[in-house]
């Protein structure tokens, strides 16, 4: 295969899917604030009943990710979890799915603490070694649920043997494509059936909006997902699906500073002997970087890093003048946690440390500020921070 494609999307950000409204000419799609919609005749109306089964304004959405995503369908949801479980949704008791072994906290709780009382088990490996994918395939698995690069060790996968694993097997290959988005890769391009995203991050953008969305090609399990959709309710208001349609049109913009401030501030902690390890599949060290150059553009705008055994993490964090310590990622303004004590507190320690998740790891969220501005405080919290 060859290296990621990325022509015309940046065209494709600003005019794909219903871009603009036809029966006025407003190049914005407007805000169809109603939950319910007249009909002529009982069951003869204008495509439209009721808002959570269907509005205007989340259907240019839907289209939108669809269309970036190069499916053929998509949808919208109230978060990015109401997406995860609206998705984990289609299987049965008795069902189970090989999951990436350090998967978002959120997701292993949902799988552990929810899916499981219904009879739905999963199995954590490390997908990024296909031969411990292989040996986990029995005759109940129905899924594979990746993540990459993963969250927060930003371990790469290999989508395209994934999905031809998930084909060989008949089974149901899943990518959350939340730190990528589909500027940076397209996992549906590479056989994979279901993209899930949590765009409250870089496709919203400025961490003001709350959301989820799926896109998909098959008609058949879109019509599947379609049906959960509704059933389940977890839809995206109106509101928020017209901010995320605007927050889409400077994905582009955005997403080429984030990476390049990352890539700087890399280039920084790599210089620091204060710094033990960088998880970062820009860097030609990662033992991923060839996977990540074959199916993305680049290495994106999340850093994970760990500090030496003399330091004081709540010294560090407790110096930060521009970078916020804060959950989430993929806003304009940098963003830094610690997985374990927050986003990933929900997995057990044994299982976090199993996974190679320790306490002393970092995450960071390199937002559009000004690249030395961000390099610096971060380096003079480190400084700080030494016992």
């Amino acid at each position: 295969m060859s290296e990621f494609k990325n022509s015309q999307i940046l065209t494709k950000l600003i005019h794909g899917g219903i871009s603009k409204d036809e029966s006025t000419g407003a190049v914005n799609v407007p805000i169809y604030q109603t939950s319910t919609y007249g009909q002529s005749l009982p069951g003869k109306h204008k495509g439209y009943e009721y808002s959570r089964s269907g509005n205007p304004t989340r259907k240019a959405l839907e289209e939108l990710i669809a269309e970036l995503e190069n499916g053929n369908y998509g949808f919208a949801f109230a978060s990015g979890l109401a997406a995860i479980s609206t998705v984990l949704s289609l299987f049965e008791s008795g069902d189970e799915i090989v999951v990436s072994n350090d998967v978002y906290g959120g997701t292993f709780r949902l799988l552990d603490k929810v899916f499981t009382r219904f009879g739905v088990k999963y199995t954590q490996v490390n997908t990024s070694n296909l031969a411990e994918v292989e040996s986990a395939i029995n005759d109940k698995v129905k899924a594979i649920y990746i993540e990459t690069p993963s969250n927060p060790l930003l371990g790469i996968t290999d989508i395209e043997a994934i999905a031809a694993i998930a084909h060989e097997h008949g089974l149901i290959s899943i990518v959350d494509n939340t730190f990528y988005t589909p500027y940076i890769q397209r996992p549906l391009e590479l056989g994979i059936d279901i993209v899930i995203h949590s765009a409250t991050k870089y496709l919203g953008g400025h961490s003001d909006l709350i959301a989820g969305l799926v896109a998909v090609k098959d008609k058949k399990l879109a019509e599947r997902i379609g049906f959960l959709q509704n059933a389940i309710g977890g839809i995206l208001e109106p509101f928020d699906s017209f901010l995320l349609i605007r927050g889409i049109k400077t994905l582009g913009v955005r997403m080429d500073r984030h990476v390049s401030n990352a890539e700087y501030v890399v280039s920084r902690l790599a210089e620091m002997e204060d710094v033990k390890k960088i998880y970062y599949p820009g860097l030609k060290t990662h033992p991923g970087y060839d996977i990540n150059k074959k199916q993305a553009a680049n290495g994106g705008a999340m850093v994970s890093f760990e500090l030496t055994d003399n330091h004081n993490t709540d010294v560090l964090f407790s110096s930060l003048k521009i970078i916020t310590l804060a959950e989430s990622l993929g806003g304009v303004e940098s963003l830094i946690e610690h997985p374990a004590s927050m986003t990933h507190a929900s997995i057990p320690k044994e299982i976090r440390e199993a996974a190679g998740l320790g306490d002393g790891l970092i995450r960071l969220s390199v937002g559009i500020e000004d690249a030395k501005d961000i390099a610096d405080d971060l380096i003079d919290a480190i400084i700080k921070s030494r016992i």
